[in-house]
């Protein structure tokens, strides 16, 4: 795989100067690099669809020859049509039918409601899925012949050539039971916003049922506000209820259901669940007599099994068993790729997370991949060639920084390596049948390209390459990050970055921002093409720095294990021996150093500040949870059990340490943040008040946990710039 390299000219670069950059350039999403429009492989592996921009066509492009494209889908050409653009779409599985949707209302941060629409290819015909609108999880059946949803909770089925509407389940209700649609936790998570599964021939479809019915009510306040107004609210508050479980509380009680379109019944699969079982994914095989295949994780995720599901006889037969002595990853119980005869799982059972193949008679087969190294992401099997395709890191602790494609030969075990050097961050996206792949490449100074490939690494057409974007923000006049190593109290070297001012003079003391997110199998510092608001803030005369402690991902099991059950405590210890090394720096100024974090960053951020031997003069919190009794189960007890099991762990965080908080704060958050809700930073700022502590603290009325929308990421940013220059320089 050639790595494209962008050189800028000397005369390209000389009109780019620093002055001319501002801040909306680094955060607004306006100035980001380029991608292109996400694909679908066309069954025959010769050809891709693709969106245009507009989201009124959809085009056929052939892999191989670059003007091979036709239009497969023109709204134009549709006859009484008043749609005017599309937000996405959905290919049937014999391509002869497209499942489209627009007007969509969020429901949580990755959920929606939307119009579907099915439109017949041969017919050029477009019809409304139902005349009600706002759908839930619309999923086309494999024949094309039918599509399941869910509306108030309940999941439906309409067959599209007759017109007959099937109404599955009639027990829906908000707040108490979900059908097929994921509860916010799950949604959270696990990543899962559709358990709606269609065997093969399109006679079953499976769902999971969601009993939150004990879980805990919260509630959010919502205002008038600025950004999308409500003017409903304008004189009076509005409320949103939704059920939020936190560590220690009933969970929604979840089972596995079946509906047989022959028999017209609908069934419970009896599989050994507990009620505080999670089943974070339910697929059905390819295997020649397919089977339901089901994941359950127990409450601790310390043990994953997988049971197949004869759909006909609903007989069940475990698989697969997995304990392990610290938290198995969502990424493991959700991303099982199941074929014909055997199934494919990740694990870090050797110390480092890796592939395994399992036949269905649940043994084990051979370990796939092996080494000093983490798989990152698995993209499939070819079967004409017995070659498993991954994204990994590569070998070693600097290994960490960088993503690299490889295939491992099912036959022999070899290893191939699909990129070159040993640099940068590689990802793919392969067709059909493994013949080419769109291959995304960047590093710390080349932005993101996008290049086509034919399977043996060779360069088929450039996508896109961001020239024009290099131009502008490739100039030497523009800060880049740098890579150094650190060793912590615990003798464990760390992986960093430093972002240094353009005119940076060595003879000069700077103040510093230390900037971190800190939370479990995360990465900061990767060798990959990133340009936000650290780079400005440089270029206002600052020394950025990053580093990546422990329970951070890409180094190992052992690595990530060190934080169980005591979130906060080594991360703590971590950033804590970064700010003395950064001290240390002759170009930086000990006396004006700073924290920021958002999320688990803005916890790390208050717990950083609150030690007896912290050195932050100031720092910014954002959207900071301060005690994990106030976040949800899921993610909580993955890494910390519960409070009544792990009581130690749960007295140590910000909530329990604000006597000792030291430096200026600058506390940010917004009303309406579902995720790390209000009650978070109110009872914080509580606690600081009955200190007499004082801060500064920014509310964003009926924003989200992303703080986001209507231009308000720039004067959020403006603001976190203007703390930091009134308290460290």
């Amino acid at each position: 795989m050639k790595k494209y390299v962008i050189t800028v000219m000397a005369a390209a670069m000389c009109c780019v100067a620093s002055w001319a950059l501002d801040l909306e350039d680094f955060v607004l999403s306006g100035v980001r690099v380029k991608g292109i429009p996400a694909s679908q492989p066309a069954l025959d592996g010769r050809y891709y669809y693709q969106f245009n921009s507009e989201g009124t066509m959809i085009k056929k492009h052939s892999y191989k020859k670059e003007k091979d494209v036709t239009t497969f889908f023109d709204n134009a050409k549709i006859a009484d049509n008043t749609i005017k653009y599309w937000e996405g779409y959905t290919m049937s599985a014999d391509e002869k039918s497209i499942l489209l949707w627009n007007n969509s209302n969020p429901i949580y941060r990755y959920s929606y409601t939307a119009d579907h629409y099915i439109y017949n290819i041969k017919d050029n015909k477009l019809e409304r899925l139902t005349d009600e609108g706002g759908e839930e999880i619309a999923t086309l059946s494999p024949d094309g012949y039918q599509v399941a949803y869910v509306r108030d909770n309940n999941v439906y089925i309409k067959h599209l050539q007759s017109g007959a509407r099937i109404q599955v389940t009639t027990d829906g209700k908000k707040n108490e039971i979900i059908n097929a649609v994921p509860d916010w936790v799950y949604q959270e998570e696990f990543g899962v916003l559709n358990t709606l599964a269609w065997s093969p021939d399109g006679r079953f479809l499976a769902f999971i049922r969601f009993d939150e019915s004990k879980v805990p009510m919260c509630s959010m306040e919502l205002y008038e506000g600025e950004c999308r107004p409500n003017p409903s609210y304008r004189l009076h508050p509005g409320r949103y209820d939704y059920k939020y479980p936190v560590p220690g509380e009933p969970n929604s009680v979840v089972s596995v259901q079946l509906y047989d379109i022959l028999q017209g019944s609908l069934t419970k699969v009896e599989l050994p669940l507990r009620a505080d079982d999670y089943v974070p994914d339910i697929r059905f095989n390819s295997a020649p007599s397919p089977s339901l295949m089901v994941v359950k994780l127990n409450r601790a995720q310390t043990r994953m099994n997988i049971y197949a599901v004869d759909p006909v006889t609903r007989n069940s037969e475990e698989v697969y068993d997995e304990q392990s002595d610290m938290w198995i990853g969502e990424d493991a119980a959700t991303g099982v790729k199941y074929y014909d005869s055997f199934f494919v799982v990740k694990s870090n059972r050797d110390g480092r997370n890796h592939l395994y193949k399992y036949n269905y008679e649940g043994k084990l087969v051979k370990q796939i991949t092996s080494g000093d190294y983490d798989v990152t992401a698995y993209y499939g099997y070819d079967k004409a060639r017995r070659l498993f395709y991954y994204q990994s890191t590569r070998e070693g602790r600097e290994g960490a920084l960088c993503r690299t494609l490889r295939c491992a030969n099912e036959s022999t075990g070899a290893v191939t390596e699909l990129t070159p050097g040993k640099g940068g961050t590689y990802s793919a996206s392969f067709n059909s049948d493994f013949t080419y792949y769109i291959g995304r490449y960047s590093d710390a100074r080349t932005p993101d390209q996008f290049v086509l490939y034919s399977i043996d690494g060779k360069p088929v057409r450039e996508l896109q390459l961001n020239k024009e974007y290099a131009e502008k923000y490739t100039s030497s006049e523009i800060p880049r990050r740098e890579f150094f190593s650190m060793m912590n109290d615990n003798g464990d070297m760390l992986n960093g970055y430093i972002i240094k001012p353009v005119d940076f003079d060595a003879s000069k003391k700077y103040p510093c921002i230390m900037s971190q997110y800190s939370g479990p199998g995360s990465q900061q510092v990767l060798d990959k093409w990133k340009m936000e608001w650290e780079e400005y803030f440089a270029t206002q005369g600052f020394v950025i720095a990053c580093v990546d402690g422990r329970g951070t991902g890409g180094r190992g099991k052992e690595f990530l294990k060190t934080i169980y059950l005591n979130l906060g405590r080594h991360e703590t210890e971590d950033q804590l021996a970064a700010a003395r090394y950064m001290a240390e720096q002759p170009y930086v100024d000990a006396e004006r150093i700073g924290i920021w974090g958002w999320s688990f960053g803005g916890f790390e951020t208050l717990m950083a500040m609150s030690q007896d031997s912290s050195r932050y003069a100031c720092g910014v919190a954002i959207a900071p949870v301060t005690s994990w009794r106030f976040y949800d189960s899921i993610y909580t007890e993955r890494f910390m059990l519960t409070p009544e099991e792990n009581e130690a762990g749960y007295s140590y965080a910000p909530l329990d340490l604000t006597h000792k908080l030291k430096g200026k704060l600058l506390l940010m958050f917004g009303s309406a943040d579902d995720n790390v809700r209000i009650v978070n930073s109110m009872q914080y700022i509580a606690k600081l008040h009955s200190e007499n502590k004082q801060f500064d603290m920014m509310v964003y009325p009926n924003m989200n946990h992303s703080i986001n929308g209507c231009g308000v990421r720039l004067p959020l940013y403006q603001r976190v710039l203007n703390f930091f220059n009134a308290h460290l320089k």
